[in-house]
């Protein structure tokens, strides 16, 4: 008896399958998903949940918000982010403190899977809906995402 009750299964099973991908094809025409890429380049929008690449924004002082804490590069599960720094004395202070000397982003490993930008306590890395990232040569997706002579923006700490 089980034999027959599991072909009855396995039709009912198929043809909710198939009801569930016949209204999704027969509503599916309202509107257009499709982009004609890249014929509309100047055009395209990308969606805001698309993960181009990630960026370190810098305002107009050409000021950060990376603390040098490290922890984007500890969530990041195949080392696509790597951040040196060094100790540099505050003259004000005279403390020591952690200061980033390059914040180097390799594309080609990252997986997209945001864990870096979630564990970022600053907010100083974000996504970007760049989406052409294609190259001939892998070296060039290694990129340094800090700008040279950039400093940490004040009233941001670890």
């Amino acid at each position: 008896m089980s034999y027959f009750s599991n072909i009855y299964n396995g039709i009912k099973s198929l043809l909710t399958g198939m009801g569930v991908t016949g209204k999704v094809f027969l509503n599916a025409r309202k509107g257009t998903i499709t982009q004609q890429y890249p014929e509309n380049r100047e055009t395209l929008k990308m969606f805001d949940r698309f993960r181009g690449e990630v960026v370190m924004p810098h305002d107009k002082e050409n000021e950060h918000r990376c603390t040098g804490c490290q922890k984007c590069e500890i969530a990041c599960p195949n080392g696509s982010i790597e951040i040196v720094w060094d100790r540099v004395v505050n003259p004000e202070t005279g403390k020591k403190k952690k200061e980033i000397d390059k914040f180097v982003y390799h594309l080609g490993l990252c997986t997209m899977c945001s864990l870096c930008i979630e564990a970022c306590p600053t907010d100083a890395i974000v996504w970007a809906q760049n989406y052409e990232n294609s190259v001939y040569d892998r070296s060039y997706l290694t990129k340094v995402l800090n700008q040279p002579e950039s400093k940490l923006m004040d009233g941001v700490e670890d």
